[in-house]
C-alpha cells in the first residue's frame, strides 16, 4: 500500500492495477507520440483520450478510496462486534466457569462429609462386628461351660458367690462350708437363731429345660415335661436331705437357679413344684429373688448386732454419762479458781493505780502536800511504810 496525494492506495486492488497498467499504456503512447514528432493535431484526439482516460482513473482512485472506507468501517465495526462478542463470552464463560467452581467445591464439601459419615459408620460397624465375634466368642465359651455338668456347677456357684458378697458383709457367710454330716454346703449364711445358718445351694437343670424348648410336638412336650419334674424333684429332695440338719442349721434351705428363664418356667407351668419345695421347706430362688431375699437378711443379721451390742451400749452410756459428770464438777472448781485469779487481778490493779499516784507527787517535791493514805485492805496498821 502507497500513499498518493493523501491517499492509501493498495497495490494488489484489482481496479489499482487496472489503473495503473491503464497510465502505463498512456505513458508509453505518450512517449511513442512525442518520440515519432507527429503534429499537435494529430496528437489532440489521442490527448482526448488520454484527458479521459485520466479522469477514469481518477474516478477509480476515488472508487478505490470509497471501497477502503467501506472496508475500513467494515473491519471496525467487525473488530468492535468481535471484541464485545469476545468479552460477552468471556464473562459468560466467566460466569459459567465460577458456577462450576462453586458446584464442584459443593459437591466435593459433601462428597468429603459423606465419606466421613460413611468412615464413621464403616467404623460403627466394624466395633459392631467386633463386638458380635466377641460376644459369639464368649456365647460359644457359655455354651461349652453349660454342655458339663461339672462347669455348669462352678458357673452357678461363681454366680451365687458374687451376689452374696455384693448383698452381705463377709463375716456373715462362708462359701463351700462344711456340715457335721460332712456335706459340702455351696453357701451358708450365719443367721441368728431364730432360724439359725440357711444353706443355699447351686443347681442348674438345664437339660430338661433345653429338651423342653426343642420339643415340637405334644408328645415330645410331655416327655420334656416329665424330665423338668423328676430333674427338680432330685434337687429339692437332694437340698431338703442334705442340707436341712435339726438343731444345726435352719429348718428350710434355698435352692438358687442360675437363669431366670428356668425359674420363670418352673412358676409359669410347674407350680406344684414350687408347692412341693414349699412342703418341704426348700425356696427356690433366681438371681433377682435371691438379691432380694439376702437384703432380706442382711436386715436380720443387722437388727441381731444391735441387740447383741446393746448392753455394751448401754455400759458406754454409763460411762460417758460418768465422764460428764466429772466435767462439769472441773468445771465448777476451774471457774472457782478463775474467780479467785479475777479478784487477785483486781487488787493488782487497785495498788498499781495507787503506786503511780505516789510516784507523781515524788517527782514533784510535793512532799508537804503529801496526806495520810488510809491503811491497805488486809495490811496492819504496824506494816505500813
Amino acid at each position: 500500500m502507497i500513499q498518493i496525494a493523501g491517499r492509501d492506495i493498495v497495490l494488489t486492488d484489482p481496479w489499482v492495477l487496472a489503473g495503473a497498467g491503464a497510465f502505463v499504456l498512456v505513458v508509453f503512447l505518450m512517449l511513442i507520440l512525442r518520440a515519432a514528432g507527429r503534429s499537435a493535431r494529430a496528437a489532440e484526439p489521442l490527448m482526448r483520450e488520454m484527458s479521459w482516460l485520466g479522469q477514469r482513473v481518477g474516478q477509480l482512485a476515488d472508487g478505490q478510496e470509497r471501497l477502503a472506507g467501506g472496508l475500513h468501517h467494515v473491519s471496525e465495526t467487525q473488530a468492535h462486534s468481535q471484541t464485545a462478542m469476545l468479552q460477552l463470552m468471556e464473562k459468560r464463560l466467566a460466569e459459567v466457569q465460577r458456577g462450576m467452581m462453586e458446584s464442584l467445591q459443593g459437591n466435593s464439601t459433601r462428597t468429603a462429609r459423606s465419606l466421613g459419615e460413611l468412615q464413621q459408620r464403616l467404623q460403627t460397624i466394624d466395633k459392631a462386628q467386633a463386638n458380635i465375634e466377641k460376644l459369639s466368642g464368649n456365647v460359644l465359651g457359655l455354651q461349652d461351660i453349660l454342655s458339663n455338668k461339672q462347669t455348669r456347677g462352678a458357673f452357678g456357684e461363681i454366680q451365687l458367690n458374687d451376689i452374696v458378697r455384693k448383698a452381705l458383709p463377709s463375716d456373715a457367710y462362708a462359701m463351700q462350708a462344711t456340715l457335721s454330716n460332712g456335706r459340702r454346703a455351696d453357701c451358708l449364711i450365719h443367721l441368728p437363731n431364730p432360724p439359725g445358718p440357711i444353706v443355699i445351694d447351686s443347681k442348674f437343670p438345664l437339660e430338661a429345660y433345653e429338651a423342653l424348648r426343642r420339643a415340637d410336638t405334644p408328645q415330645a412336650q410331655l416327655e420334656a415335661a416329665r424330665q423338668m419334674r423328676t430333674a427338680v424333684r432330685t434337687h429339692i429332695r437332694a437340698i431338703a436331705e442334705k442340707y436341712i440338719l435339726e438343731g444345726e442349721t435352719a429348718d428350710g434351705a434355698l435352692m438358687f437357679l442360675p437363669s431366670e428363664a428356668v425359674y420363670a418356667e418352673l412358676h409359669g407351668n410347674f407350680p406344684e413344684l414350687i408347692r412341693e419345695g414349699f412342703t418341704v421347706k426348700v425356696w427356690i430362688v433366681s438371681p433377682t429373688t435371691c438379691m432380694a431375699t439376702l437384703n432380706t437378711m442382711r436386715a436380720v443379721l443387722k437388727d441381731a448386732r444391735m441387740r447383741e451390742q446393746a448392753g455394751v451400749i448401754r455400759a458406754t452410756l454409763r460411762h460417758l454419762h460418768r465422764d460428764v459428770e466429772l466435767v462439769v464438777e472441773r468445771v465448777e472448781k476451774l471457774n472457782t479458781h478463775f474467780n479467785q485469779a479475777r479478784a487477785d487481778l483486781d487488787g493488782i490493779s487497785t495498788a498499781a493505780e495507787r503506786a503511780g499516784k505516789r510516784a507523781a507527787r515524788l517527782d514533784n517535791f510535793d512532799f508537804e502536800e503529801i496526806a495520810p493514805e488510809p491503811p491497805l485492805p488486809g495490811i496492819a496498821a504496824g506494816e505500813r511504810g
